[in-house]
């Protein structure tokens, strides 16, 4: 077959570091310098937001208004009780007209406190956990751990917690058995290594100054807290603190081709997400939103999650004030689900479909379903969706591919996108591909966040 039939005919993979310049590649290097500075900050979804919100007020943007009608050039967002966020910039055209939509979720796998963590035995103090959405418990031992949350105290006050990422902080630990004696726990499944009522962490072994005896070391523990924090016991009633790694994201691999670090599913979208809304210098054809979502690893219900009305409220409110029907916005709108897929890996070949799988440094992933079985719990984008995004990337020079998620019946997930569908808005999923997915510790390639990031621009500025 000539060269000429086959760019015509044949869907090219195409590796980054095969058409990328030098400039490009360098461009992507400090594209990414930026979102590890991200990572580092956004651990948790409240962090995130906060985060987020920062960085849209520096930029012009301000808190909607219920009833205020938005004029091409708005800037606006709307933090959904701290865990949640949208934020929009208004367009040229009629609202009725539709409007780009590119929606990411602010939250990681973790392991939560138990509403009453801490308890004392054998002389030392543990935080008890519950973990929350998908994890290998194993995985979670064995490493430095921070504590991040928010403490909400009876008289309405609110705390942000976090130890163990500044330098001289203390962190914290769950710890295994070792190989010495583990020879009966190394003949279990995977799943039951570490069980996960066993994810304790250790918070301490010293006694309260002038206590001893039963409870002396919890006691101390509280005792730092309170001087810290002035919190109580009862406090960890009404307070969400989580345990996630305290190690930093930074660059991976010798050449520092990649971006290694904790919750990258999804920060490696959000991220993109909110730099290509940013990077709007004037009102683009239709209006623009960014949707940060909550509660996706847990099914995305909860009042933050896409399960809920919140979104669909919003965009009820400012159709509203636009003198125009929500329906016909949802209608005529278009979605990108910003999440990730995963990457194939020649080590565990035999879970994948070699001849349909993303790779890394190949570009962003376009796909139209995840879900589990017999595409269970999923959107599976219709072919005029996928036909208009495809074109979206292909004028953009937007290097991407796709991505099946694992062989058939192998994979069990979800993403935000079948929520955007159910609202009647033409959805589709495209993110970045990782490694490691659900660990303390994931990978991504520079080239494909950076990738997303375009892919986001060009999306927004669609005509």
């Amino acid at each position: 077959m000539d060269d000429t039939l086959k760019s015509k005919l044949l869907f090219q993979w195409k590796s980054a570091s095969a058409v990328m310049d030098e400039a490009e590649t360098e461009a992507a290097d400090t594209y990414c310098r930026g979102y590890i500075d991200f990572l580092n900050t956004a651990k948790t979804e409240r962090e995130t937001v906060r985060e987020a919100v920062t960085m849209a007020e520096s930029r012009g943007f301000v808190p909607w208004e219920h009833g205020k009608a938005l004029a091409p050039g708005d800037k606006v967002y709307l933090n959904q009780r701290g865990k949640a966020l949208i934020l929009c910039a208004a367009g040229k055209r009629p609202l009725g007209e539709g409007i780009s939509i590119a929606a990411a979720h602010v939250d990681s796998p973790r392991l939560d406190l138990k509403q009453r963590p801490l308890y004392e035995e054998a002389g030392a103090a543990f935080f008890d956990t519950h973990y929350y959405g998908m994890v290998k418990a194993y995985q979670w031992t064995g490493i430095p751990l921070a504590l991040h949350g928010y403490v909400a105290l009876k008289d309405g006050q609110g705390l942000n917690i976090c130890i163990g990422e500044e330098r001289g902080d203390p962190v914290l630990l769950i710890a295994d058995l070792l190989p010495h004696l583990a020879k009966k726990q190394m003949e279990r499944p995977g799943k039951e290594l570490v069980a996960a009522e066993d994810l304790d962490v250790i918070a301490g072994l010293r006694f309260c100054p002038g206590e001893d005896g039963d409870g002396a070391v919890k006691l101390n523990i509280l005792r730092i807290l309170h001087a810290q924090y002035g919190i109580t016991e009862g406090d960890l009633i009404s307070a969400e603190l989580s345990v996630v790694p305290a190690f930093p994201a930074r660059d991976l691999g010798l050449d520092r081709s990649m971006v290694g670090g904790y919750g990258q599913d999804d920060k490696v979208c959000v991220y993109p997400s909110l730099t290509a809304l940013f990077s709007l210098t004037e009102p683009p054809e239709y209006t623009a939103c960014a949707v940060l979502v909550d509660k996706e690893e847990t099914g995305s219900l909860g009042m933050t999650g896409m399960g809920s009305h919140f979104f669909e409220n919003f965009i009820g409110d400012i159709a509203e004030a636009a003198g125009e029907k929500a329906p016909r916005v949802l209608h005529n709108s278009l979605c990108i689900s910003a999440d990730v897929n995963t990457a194939f890996y020649h080590l565990y070949a035999e879970m994948f479909d070699p001849y349909a799988e993303a790779r890394l440094n190949h570009g962003v992933v376009l796909f139209r379903y995840w879900g589990k079985g017999g595409k269970d719990h999923t959107n599976d984008a219709q072919a005029e969706t996928v036909a208009a995004v495809r074109k979206i990337l292909d004028d953009a020079g937007i290097l991407w591919q796709t991505g099946e998620g694992g062989r058939v019946d192998a994979e069990d997930s979800g993403t935000l996108s079948k929520f955007f569908a159910n609202l009647d808005i033409p959805s589709i999923d495209l993110g970045v591909p990782i490694l490691s997915m659900h660990s303390p510790f994931e990978a991504a390639a520079k080239t494909d966040i950076y990738m997303a990031h375009r892919a986001f621009t060009a999306f927004f500025k669609r005509t």
